[in-house]
C-alpha cells in the first residue's frame, strides 16, 4: 500500500452528493476556500480541513504553478515540429503491409498513401531545435523549451484521447490534472479559484468533463473562466439586491450548511460553504482579473490582444479567435501571478482531416506569437523558474493522407509517435528527447508514454507520483493510474 496523502477518512466514506457537484464543475460552486472563512471570524472551528489550504509537498520542487496550453483536435507534429525528409520522399507509396496489421484507425483504410508535407523547417537557437516554417515565434524561444518527440498513448479518438492527456486514462470519472495538483498542494489564492479553464476556438469535443474533480472533492475542479464580459456566469448580483441583504442571506446559508457539516461530515458541503465565499470575493477580484488597463502597450502587442484574425479561417474560427487566444494567455500570466495554481488553455479544433494546408497554418498563426510571448514574459519577469508551460495535445496526425493527396488532403488521428512542448518549473530547456522513425509513424528511441509524462511533471511539483493517491471505492488512485516512470533528463 502507498504512502496517502493528508485525507480526511471519515469524510472520504461520506461522498453523497458528488455526482451534482461535478455536473456544475465549470462554475464556483466547485472551489472550496475554507482559510478565508476562518480568517474573517466567519468558522471558527471547521468540521474538516480546508481543501485548498497551501500544502507541503513530498520533496522540495521547483515549479509553483502550471500553464496547460491544450490543443485539442491534435495538431500534425509532422507539419510543425518533427521533419521527415523520408516521408516526402516516398510521398503516394503505400506502407508495408506489416507495419498496418493490427493497427486499428479512426478513418482511414491500411491502404492509404503516405503524405509528404508541404512545410519547410529552420534551425533556432544554440540549440539547433527545429520548427516549421508556421512557428517562428515559438522557435524564437527555442533554448528554453523542451521538444519531446518520442510521446505516445493507447487513444486514437478524441474524447478518450483527451481524458488520457488530462486525467491519465481514457475513462469518464477521474480528476484531471489540475484536480490532483490542487489536491496535492492547495491553492496560493486568496480570491481566485486553484485551478481555472480558459477556452478559444470552438471548444474541445471532451468539454467539462476535461477539468473534473471526479471522485476528488468538488473543490478541485476547474473552473470555466471567459477573457472579456463577466468573467464567470452568474457572478454578478441581480439588479436591485443590495449588498447587506446579499451578505445577510450568504451568512444565513453559512450557518445552515455548517450545522449540517458538523452532522454528516460530507466534503461537499464544505465545498459549498466556501463556494458562497469564494463567489462574494470573486465578484471584485475577477473583474480586475480580466482588467488589463494596468498593462503596457508594449504587453499587449506583443500577445497580440488587439490582433486581427489571420487569413482564411479553419476549424479552430469561432470569431475573433486570435484576439481571444492572445487575451488568454495574457490572462493566464495574470492568473499565475496571482497564485492560481493551474490554468488549462484550450484550443479548438486541431482536427485536420482534410484540408490540412490551408487551415493549419490559421491554427498555428492564432497560437504561435502569444505563447511565445507569455513564455518570453514569464522570463523577463523571473517566473519562468517555478512556472511550468506545457503545449500539447491527445494524439498527432498519420503520415498517412486522408483523401486523394493534393492539398485538400488531411491526416487521421495518431497516438503512436506524437509530439509535445515543455518549459520552466524545473524543465531542462534546450533540447529534443526522444525520435521517431523515418515515417513519423511509431517510436524509434527513448518513448515517454502519457503517464511518464505525469509523473514527470508531479516530480517537479515536488509530488511523488505513487504517493499522491485517493482512496476510492477500495483502491487507491493517482493520476499515473498503475503507470508512470519519472524521465529524469527531461527535469532540470
Amino acid at each position: 500500500m502507498h504512502h496517502r496523502h493528508d485525507i480526511d477518512i471519515q469524510a472520504e466514506l461520506e461522498l453523497t452528493r458528488r455526482s451534482f457537484f461535478n455536473t456544475a464543475a465549470s462554475g464556483v460552486g466547485g472551489i472550496a476556500l475554507a482559510s478565508l472563512l476562518q480568517q474573517d471570524g466567519l468558522l471558527a472551528a471547521p468540521a474538516a480541513p480546508n481543501p485548498l489550504a497551501p500544502k507541503s509537498p513530498h520533496f522540495p520542487g521547483k515549479a509553483k504553478n502550471c500553464i496547460f496550453f491544450f490543443m485539442a483536435g491534435a495538431p500534425s507534429q509532422i507539419d510543425l515540429f518533427d521533419p521527415k525528409p523520408k516521408l516526402n520522399e516516398l510521398h503516394g507509396q503505400v506502407l508495408p503491409e506489416s507495419m498496418t496489421k493490427n493497427v486499428r484507425f479512426a478513418f482511414i483504410n491500411k491502404n492509404a498513401k503516405l503524405l509528404g508535407s508541404s512545410r519547410t523547417y529552420k534551425k533556432y537557437g544554440q540549440c539547433g531545435m527545429e520548427f516549421s516554417d508556421l512557428l517562428p515565434h515559438l522557435g524564437s524561444c527555442a533554448d528554453d523549451l523542451l521538444m519531446v518527440r518520442s510521446l505516445h498513448s493507447e487513444q486514437f479518438n478524441h474524447h478518450p484521447g483527451q481524458l488520457m492527456m488530462q486525467c491519465g486514462r481514457g475513462t469518464f470519472g477521474l480528476p484531471s490534472m489540475g484536480s490532483w495538483l490542487n489536491y496535492g498542494l492547495g491553492s496560493e489564492s486568496q480570491n481566485l479559484p486553484g485551478y481555472v479553464v480558459l477556452s478559444s476556438g470552438v471548444g474541445s469535443s471532451g468539454g467539462a468533463t476535461l477539468w473534473q474533480s471526479g471522485f476528488l472533492p468538488s473543490t478541485h475542479a476547474g473552473v470555466l473562466f471567459r477573457e472579456q464580459g463577466e468573467p464567470v456566469l452568474n457572478l454578478a448580483n441581480p439588479d436591485g439586491l443590495p449588498p447587506e441583504l446579499q451578505r445577510a442571506s450568504l451568512d444565513t446559508l453559512r450557518d445552515a450548511n455548517q450545522q449540517r457539516l458538523e452532522l454528516m461530515r460530507d466534503p461537499e458541503i464544505a465545498s459549498r460553504i466556501a463556494s458562497y465565499e469564494l463567489a462574494y470575493r470573486m465578484q471584485s477580484s475577477a473583474p480586475e482579473l480580466i482588467d488589463f488597463s494596468s498593462e503596457s502597450k508594449a504587453t499587449l502587442e506583443a500577445y497580440g490582444v488587439a490582433r486581427d484574425d489571420p487569413p482564411n479561417g479553419g476549424r479552430g474560427k469561432s470569431g475573433n479567435t486570435a484576439q481571444s487566444f492572445g487575451r488568454n494567455c495574457l490572462l493566464a500570466r495574470r492568473m499565475v501571478e496571482r497564485g492560481v495554481r493551474f490554468v488549462n488553455v484550450i484550443y479548438a479544433s486541431w482536427d485536420h482531416h482534410g484540408n490540412i494546408d490551408k487551415e493549419l497554418p490559421y491554427n498555428a498563426a492564432v497560437v504561435d506569437q502569444p505563447i511565445a510571448a507569455l513564455i518570453k514574459d514569464l522570463k523577463e519577469r523571473g517566473m519562468l523558474e517555478d512556472t511550468m508551460v506545457v503545449w500539447g495535445s491527445e494524439f498527432g496526425r498519420t503520415p498517412l493522407g486522408q483523401g486523394d493527396g493534393s492539398k485538400s488532403s488531411g491526416r487521421d488521428h495518431h497516438p503512436f509517435a506524437f509530439t509535445m512542448l515543455m518549459a520552466g518549473g524545473g524543465i531542462k530547456g534546450g533540447q529534443v528527447y526522444g525520435e521517431s522513425d523515418e515515417f513519423g509513424w511509431g517510436v524509434e528511441e527513448k518513448p515517454v508514454h502519457i503517464n511518464d509524462l505525469h509523473a514527470t511533471m508531479l516530480h517537479c511539483f515536488g509530488l511523488e507520483h505513487e504517493q499522491l493517491t485517493y482512496r476510492f471505492q477500495g483502491r487507491d488512485f493517482r493520476l499515473t493510474d498503475v503507470g508512470g516512470n519519472l524521465i529524469k533528463p527531461l527535469i532540470s
